[in-house]
This record gives structure tokens, C-alpha cells and sequence, in this order.
């Protein structure tokens, strides 16, 4: 029985989720203690019980302290089975965080699986749909399971009420993966989500980047949902380089103006781009189970996060993989799994 502190490193949700996913995979049981402590309301919400029912009916497994709110729980796994599934979180709270808890088991179970997912999938405050889909499982898929994600409906926050299903091929070995390099940036384009909104939104959006930015008016997209999907926002810039795709997704908030979310989204950019670093932040952090299960693999990225360094001290308690972060002259990080 592995023992964790929640409130280790950033003290958020993602120590329970990478210890629900190591538990199915490693069939090792685990107690979390002080769950969220450094969050506003500590202790369980409702996407972490969702991602929670999720592993449990994936590993049949035994839970106790699984109710909202609480800050202790202890999860013992049976063992995982493929199959179709559909969990969701009823609120705005991220469906692809729950996605991300249960893929490492199922990309490497004995049989496919079928997931349909509802919640939020464009939220700020994690993971959103277009960089699941077009950064983060491109790379899965490198590594040996065929995973398809479909978008049947966006949620936005703070409503949610998204949809997507995902199909699992599962592989028997994950293959490790290397990205050293991020080659040429050859293409940049953008996409403008509006629902329920004034269509003048996406116009005022669609300036700014052409003004703040090099994209001209035929590299940006704009979409006007149906009004009963939103109220949402959200704009999706797509930079394609010779050996990798990264995507960075800005998303209304209530008390943020158009212009302070283009200009927030515009510098995380600049940022990414100046770095030269083929793996961005978000997109490191997700690499670092899926290519500690396969053994090995490097990629070099932007300096860690702290949410990135909490998550390696988790996945160092459930596996023996070595996981070594080096700054290199440059400002960036090369990080070596396995020998």
C-alpha cells in the first residue's frame, strides 16, 4: 500500500489522477491523504469523483472516502478490462482529465474499449479537446495503441454539457518515443468558437490576431455555434513544425474582455515560439506517464513546471523508471526516461 500526500508540490488534483492511472496499470493499492490542499476548496469535486468512478468500474476496485469533498481515500485494483463505458462529470469540470486518468490502463489492456465522455472540454483550467486531439494523442498513437477521439459537442465553461467519444486499440508494449528537435514551423492557423454570443466577438478576436500576430484572414476560421451549446468562447492556434504540431487554446471567462484573452493567448505564443522547444508545458506534463510506462524516451521541452515536477515525484512511487530532467545552456529541459 502506497502512501501519498495531496498536498505535495502544486497540491492539486493531479497527484490523484496519476496515482489512479499507476494504480490500474501496476495493480498497486494507494492512499491519498491532505487531497487538494492547496486548492481554494480542498478535497474532492465532482470531476475528480468521476475520474475516480471511472477507475473503479475499468479495475473493479475497491474504494473508501470516495465522496465530494473528502481528503483521504484509499483505491485497491482488480484487474482492468476494455469495454464500452461512459462516464460523466455533469458540470463544467474537464472530461478530458477523466480521459487521461484511464487511457494509460486502456491503451495497454487486453481489449479495445469505447468511452463516451460528457462535461466540460473547453475550460481554462485544464487540458482542452483540441490539444488532446491534435497534440497529445498523435504522440499515443506513435507509441503503439490506435486511439480516436470524435467531438460530438463542445462544453464550454462554466455551462460544460460537452460531448466526445474515444476508441481504444490497445497494444501489448508501448514503444518509447524521442522528440529532440521541432524543425521548421511551417504553418499557422487559427480557429474562433462563438455560441450564444455576439457574432462581433469573433470579428473583434479575428482582428486582433491579424493584428498581433502573422496570420492573415485566410489562415483564421471563425465558427458560429448553435446558441444551445453555449454561452462559450474559445480560439485554437495550431503552429505545424516539420516534426511536431503544438496547440494552444485561449477560453472565455466571464470577467475576461476578448482583447485580454487574444493578448494572453498571443504571448503564450510568442513564448513557445522564441523557446525553439519542441514539446511545450501542457504537452510535457501528459508525455511523462505514457512514456515512463513504456520504459524510455526523451523529449526536450520548456523548464518544468511545477505541476510537471509533482508529477514525476508521483509516478517515482509507484515505478523504478528513472526520470532525470536536465537544463541545458539554452534555457530548456531535456528529460531522459530510463537508462
Amino acid at each position: 500500500m502506497i502512501l501519498l500526500d495531496g498536498s505535495t508540490g502544486e497540491g492539486g488534483g493531479q497527484v490523484l489522477r496519476t496515482a489512479l492511472s499507476l494504480s490500474m496499470v501496476t495493480r498497486t493499492p494507494f492512499v491519498i491523504e491532505n487531497i487538494r490542499a492547496k486548492r481554494r476548496r480542498p478535497g474532492l469535486m465532482r470531476q475528480h469523483l468521476t475520474a475516480l468512478a471511472a477507475a473503479q468500474a475499468i479495475c473493479h476496485a475497491t474504494v473508501e472516502g470516495g465522496e465530494l469533498g473528502s481528503c483521504r481515500l484509499q483505491f485497491t485494483p482488480g484487474p482492468v478490462r476494455g469495454g464500452k463505458y461512459r462516464f460523466a462529470v455533469g458540470t463544467a469540470g474537464s472530461a478530458t482529465l477523466v480521459l487521461q486518468t484511464v487511457l494509460p490502463a486502456l491503451m495497454i489492456a487486453g481489449e479495445p474499449s469505447e468511452l463516451q465522455l460528457s462535461g466540460g472540454t473547453h475550460n481554462p483550467f485544464a487540458p482542452p479537446y483540441p490539444h488532446l486531439a491534435e497534440c497529445f494523442l498523435p504522440w499515443i498513437n506513435k507509441m503503439g495503441p490506435r486511439v480516436e477521439a470524435e467531438l460530438h459537442r463542445p462544453g464550454f465553461y462554466p455551462a460544460g454539457g460537452g460531448e466526445f467519444s474515444v476508441r481504444i486499440e490497445p497494444c501489448s508494449r508501448l514503444a518509447p518515443i524521442d522528440i529532440a528537435a521541432r524543425g521548421t514551423i511551417v504553418r499557422r492557423t487559427a480557429r474562433i468558437l462563438v455560441a450564444g454570443l455576439a457574432s462581433g466577438i469573433a470579428e473583434r478576436q479575428r482582428e486582433l490576431l491579424m493584428q498581433w500576430t502573422t496570420l492573415g484572414s485566410e489562415d483564421i476560421v471563425v465558427e458560429i455555434l448553435p446558441n444551445s451549446v453555449g454561452p462559450g468562447n474559445a480560439v485554437v492556434l495550431s503552429l505545424q513544425a516539420e516534426h511536431i504540431t503544438e496547440i494552444l487554446v485561449g477560453c472565455g471567462e466571464k470577467e475576461l474582455s476578448s482583447a485580454a484573452m487574444i493578448e494572453r493567448l498571443v504571448k503564450e505564443m510568442r513564448t513557445y515560439i522564441s523557446s525553439n522547444a519542441p514539446v511545450g508545458r501542457h504537452l510535457a506534463d501528459q508525455l511523462l506517464l505514457p512514456m515512463a510506462l513504456a520504459g524510455s524516451g526523451r523529449f526536450v521541452t520548456m523548464p518544468l513546471s511545477s505541476h510537471a515536477q509533482t508529477n514525476i515525484e508521483v509516478i517515482r512511487r509507484f515505478l523504478s523508471v528513472p526520470i532525470v530532467a536536465v537544463s541545458q545552456p539554452d534555457g530548456l529541459a531535456e528529460v531522459q526516461i530510463g537508462r
